[in-house]
């Protein structure tokens, strides 16, 4: 499946050091067109890239807990608009991070209105993250909570950032909605999405914990230091978490995310696996914060993340777990398309009006590396130039 004009800026990056290893996939309605891998999974390791590689990929697992919480949505287990403490108790009472007081203790009170599953899929409930909200981060600093990354129960215990419906933030919020799956189907996040999306799709390297066979296929992950150059971070077995999030928990490979978009692309369907209703994808990809709009990430922890946000000067919206374009972009994806991203800068697209779907993988901090943005941008350029090349020629 070999293709030189999308493969090629893909190999250059990694010939000339700016990733040490990239896997990229792309696919239509008629399948899999592309697929490639190059350079190594760590700069200090001889094993190279591969289709079965096994990434972190973060907060690509958003769009996987939608789905699942979709699912019980038809299964009239969840609706979307039901205040989401009747749900689960430790979200029925929320409390706001109003400021701090002049000896910098947290100042609480409580949220003028309810959490829902809606608004949760949108980020519009007010969880936000440490590393790109100034105020929150203070907030850890001060009381020591973990942050979401620790893997601990104690990091959904905080605060909101404001009061739910008032704008969109990016933050904890699809974690909480993976609790309620966990509560209305009585199975654990992994269990649940292994029986109901993963086995049903063939998504086998798709999973919370990766197994030892399958750790020894994972990318190690890297730093971009100042002067862009990379350091391979130390890459320990995953620690057993003491709850499985669903806003950005799984480990997964290329080739299993495709089938997933593809999944998607199809309307909720591939292969004779029904995983949602047609009309239940098509609600997911609409438009669910209204007037308001997906702002910029300005980051509190450059580290961990750069400032982030996609096509500036656009306007941007949400729908169901994943970013919305308003307007085409030149040469790329149509406007209304669905997209997102992982924290180690992995990203996918999935383009409903031409019918084409794309993902491409690394595993580099901090998020929104310039790098690896661009080389997204490369990627589905050439992928769209392919798609009119095919179609020109029959």
């Amino acid at each position: 499946m070999a293709n030189d004009t999308i493969g090629q800026p893909l190999r250059a990056a990694v010939n000339d050091g700016r990733v040490p290893g990239v896997v990229a996939l792309a696919a239509n309605r008629n399948g899999t067109f592309y697929q490639g891998a190059f350079g190594r999974r760590s700069l200090s390791e001889d094993a190279g890239m591969t289709m079965d590689t096994m990434f972190r990929i973060a907060s690509m697992t958003k769009a996987v807990t939608g789905v699942a919480a979709m699912q019980c949505v038809e299964r009239g287990l969840l609706s979307l608009d039901q205040p989401a403490g009747e749900i689960v108790p430790d979200l029925a009472e929320p409390q706001v991070l109003d400021g701090f007081d002049t000896n910098g203790e947290p100042i609480l009170r409580p949220a003028r209105r309810k959490i829902t599953l809606r608004s949760l899929l949108t980020h519009t409930a007010g969880f936000v993250y440490p590393w790109w909200n100034a105020s929150f981060n203070r907030y850890v600093e001060a009381t020591g909570i973990p942050t979401i990354m620790s893997g601990k129960l104690a990091a959904l215990n905080v605060p909101l950032g404001f009061d739910p419906g008032e704008r969109w933030e990016y933050g904890i919020n699809i974690d909480w909605a993976g609790c309620m799956v966990e509560k209305v189907s009585g199975q654990d996040l992994d269990s649940y999405m292994r029986a109901n999306i993963f086995a049903p799709l063939g998504m086998h390297d798709s999973g919370f914990v990766p197994n030892a066979e399958q750790f020894s296929r994972s990318v190690q992950a890297h730093a971009r230091k100042p002067d862009g150059s990379l350091e391979p971070v130390p890459r320990t077995p995953p620690a057993k978490a003491e709850f499985y999030a669903g806003g950005g928990g799984l480990s997964s490979t290329g080739p299993d995310y495709l089938t997933f978009l593809r999944m998607l692309l199809h309307g909720g369907t591939l292969n004779g696996a029904q995983v949602l209703k047609p009309e239940t994808v098509s609600l997911m990809l609409r438009n669910h914060i209204g007037n308001l709009l997906v702002n910029k990430l300005p980051t509190s922890q450059p580290a961990v993340s750069n400032d982030a946000e996609f096509f500036p000067g656009m306007a941007k919206k949400w729908g169901l777990t994943w970013l919305i374009n308003t307007d085409d972009v030149p040469g790329r994806r149509s406007a209304g398309s669905v997209a997102w991203a992982g924290l180690f800068n992995t990203y996918y697209w999935l383009d409903p009006k031409q019918q084409v779907t794309g993902v491409i993988m690394t595993q580099i901090l901090p998020f929104a590396d310039p790098t690896v943005l661009h080389l997204l941008d490369e990627f589905e350029t050439a992928v769209y130039r392919t798609v009119k090349e095919k179609a020109r020629n029959g």
